[in-house]
C-alpha cells in the first residue's frame, strides 16, 4: 500500500488512503529498532481508514534486528539528538502538502512514544498520542510547552518505564490544561501493541488501544 519517499527531506514510508483526497495527516513515529516492517504496517493500517500516513525512518536507513537491544540503544544514542528537528521538518512538509487537509496527528511507539510528545512541544499538533514512550521522564520539565490534547496508552507490567512515572505524567497534564487520556492496562508490559511478537503481544490491550486510537483521531482530525 506504502512507498518510500522523502518527505521535508526526511526519509520515510507514506501510506496514502484508496480513494480521493485531500486527508489528515498522521505521523507515525518507530520503536527503537528503526523503520522496521512492524511501523510500515501501522502506517498501512491507519492509511486503510482514511488517513495520510508517513513513517519517518529516523535512523536514515540504519535499523537493528528485532530483539538485539544493544544496536537499537546504540542506534537511539546516534539518533536521537536530531530527531526532534528531523520530525519537525516531517510536520511542516505533511501539513503543508497538498494531499493533508492540514489537520496532523502524531502516534508513536516505544522511543517513538516519546519522540511523538517531543513534536507536539515543538510543533502544534492537532492531536499526540504516545504508546509506551521509552524514555519521557526525560522531557517532563518540557511538557509545559505542549498545547496539543494527548491519548497516552501503557501496560501495568512494562519493566522500561520507571515506577511512578505514569502518574507524574498525568499529573503534569492534568496542571498544564492539557487535554489527555492516560490509559494502563491490566497484564500488559512493553510493547504489547506488536503484533508482529507473540511474547509481548497482549490482543485485548491492542484491541481497546486500537479503538481508542480511532476514536480519538476521528474526533481531534476531523
Amino acid at each position: 500500500m506504502g512507498t518510500s519517499i522523502e518527505l521535508g527531506t526526511i526519509p520515510g514510508y507514506l501510506a496514502k488512503p484508496v480513494d480521493s483526497g485531500p486527508w489528515p495527516g498522521l505521523i507515525v513515529i518507530q520503536e527503537w529498532w528503526g523503520l522496521d516492517a512492524q511501523t510500515k504496517s501501522i502506517a498501512d493500517r491507519f492509511a486503510s481508514i482514511g488517513y495520510l500516513a508517513f513513517a519517518p525512518d529516523l535512523y536514515h536507513g540504519e535499523l537493528a534486528q528485532h530483539g538485539d537491544g544493544q544496536t537499537a540503544s546504540a542506534l537511539v544514542q546516534k539518533y536521537a539528538p536530531a530527531a526532534p528537528a528531523d520530525l519537525q521538518k516531517v510536520f511542516d512538509a505533511l501539513k503543508s502538502d497538498v494531499l493533508c487537509t492540514g489537520k496532523v496527528g502524531s502516534v508513536g511507539f516505544c522511543f517513538g512514544g516519546r519522540m511523538s510528545l517531543v513534536l507536539g512541544i515543538h510543533r502544534p499538533l492537532d492531536a499526540v498520542c504516545t504508546f509506551y514512550g521509552g524514555g519521557m521522564q526525560l522531557i517532563f520539565d518540557q511538557l509545559g510547552s505542549l498545547k496539543s490534547p494527548v491519548l497516552g496508552l501503557f501496560g501495568d507490567e512494562d519493566q522500561s518505564i520507571p515506577a511512578g512515572t505514569i502518574q507524574e505524567f498525568e499529573k503534569i497534564l492534568d496542571k498544564i490544561g492539557v487535554e489527555h487520556e492516560v490509559i494502563v492496562y491490566p497484564n500488559a508490559g512493553h510493547a504489547f501493541f506488536r503484533d508482529s511478537d507473540p511474547k509481548v503481544y497482549r490482543p485485548e490491550a491492542a484491541k481497546d488501544a486500537w479503538d481508542r486510537v480511532v476514536k480519538f483521531f476521528g474526533e481531534k482530525l476531523h
